[in-house]
């Protein structure tokens, strides 16, 4: 049957582009553009944020800092656990809720190989992985778990964060959970269903090796062997897996906990200013590709993080329009 719509004969109208009407539209488009750039430009400067680079920190054991750096003895024995410590002052109440991020340059996680380098269906449950995962799939015989270059180089570097009170440093508990995407938490990883009885975690995962670049095997992520945030569910390794667009990104590492029962009541609201100090693990590699680490102190406002670049371009826009 002969249709309109099947000979293509549908009425239709096209705008005849005229300066009449093409300059008052671009006029309120630019009117338009610049109240919106400007209220997310207000929004992103109400963001906190302190940045600190530990990349070239110096060890430190028995209470002082040792004349080598970090970096310097992973190279020589990555066997070696090397802590240091790096002092640092904020110098205002930052608003909850308070976030802490690590940021890595140079790094790209966005090459195709590497992207690839994963198996989904492995982190959904199942023990074997594939040959996506090549050469990081299997090891001694034994399956990878996780397998891949995304889960080979996981960031591994851990922070603890002490503030300076009347009675010494006191260290502030950061939280590992509610960090991640809840579509990834719920829908994207799941552990290997453990055999029936069995409640430690690792049963689950038998027959498997931890990844190349690994201290620990994946069912103690969380430091402990329960299935509480841990194996592929924990947080920690699902932001990793994420992989960034760019060479220079960060990372959600944890947020602080402000319904502890603290001497200061202020800190329920906030993360309150002075002194401090970061204590970090040092684990994780940099000198090779040129990178550099940062640890990262932040809230969000309605938009996010702090990211002035939309704002501005709005701005821009408007302006030209």
């Amino acid at each position: 049957m002969s249709s309109a719509f099947k000979q293509q004969k549908l009425p239709s109208w096209s705008p005849i582009l005229t300066v009449g009407t093409v300059l008052p539209t671009f006029f309120l488009i630019g009117v338009a553009f610049i109240p919106i750039g400007i209220g997310l430009l207000v929004s992103s400067n109400q963001v906190q944020e302190f940045e600190l680079n530990y990349t070239a920190c110096k060890q430190f054991a028995n209470g002082t800092d040792g004349p080598k750096k970090c970096s310097e003895v992973i190279a020589n024995h990555p066997e070696i656990e090397c802590k240091c410590r790096v002092n640092f002052t904020l110098e205002e109440n930052f608003r909850r809720e308070v976030y802490l991020y690590y940021g890595l340059t140079n790094f790209y996680q966005n090459h195709r190989r590497y992207v690839k380098s994963r198996d989904d269906r492995q982190l959904l449950g199942e023990i074997k992985g594939s040959t996506e995962c090549q050469p990081f799939h299997k090891r001694d015989g034994k399956w990878i778990a996780p397998c891949g270059a995304i889960a080979n180089s996981l960031f591994n570097d851990t922070f603890l964060v002490q503030r300076l009170t009347d009675n010494g440093f006191k260290t502030i508990p950061i939280m590992e959970t509610g960090i991640a995407w809840a579509t990834d938490v719920n829908a994207k990883f799941r552990n290997p269903k453990l055999p029936e009885g069995e409640k430690n975690l690792s049963k689950a995962f038998e027959g498997t090796v931890e990844p190349p670049n690994w201290q620990n095997p994946v069912w103690r992520l969380a430091g402990n062997d329960n299935d509480q945030n841990n194996g592929y569910q924990n947080e920690r390794f699902i932001v990793w897996m994420r992989t960034a667009a760019l060479p220079t990104f960060r990372k959600i590492f944890g947020r602080f906990r402000h319904e502890i029962n603290e001497e200061n009541a202020d800190y329920h609201s906030y993360l309150p200013k002075g002194r401090y100090q970061l204590i970090v693990t040092y684990a994780f590699p940099v000198a090779d590709f040129k990178g550099t680490k940062r640890f990262i102190i932040s809230n969000t406002s309605w938009l996010g993080g702090k990211n002035p670049f939309i704002g501005v371009m709005y701005i821009i826009v408007g302006c030209y329009e």
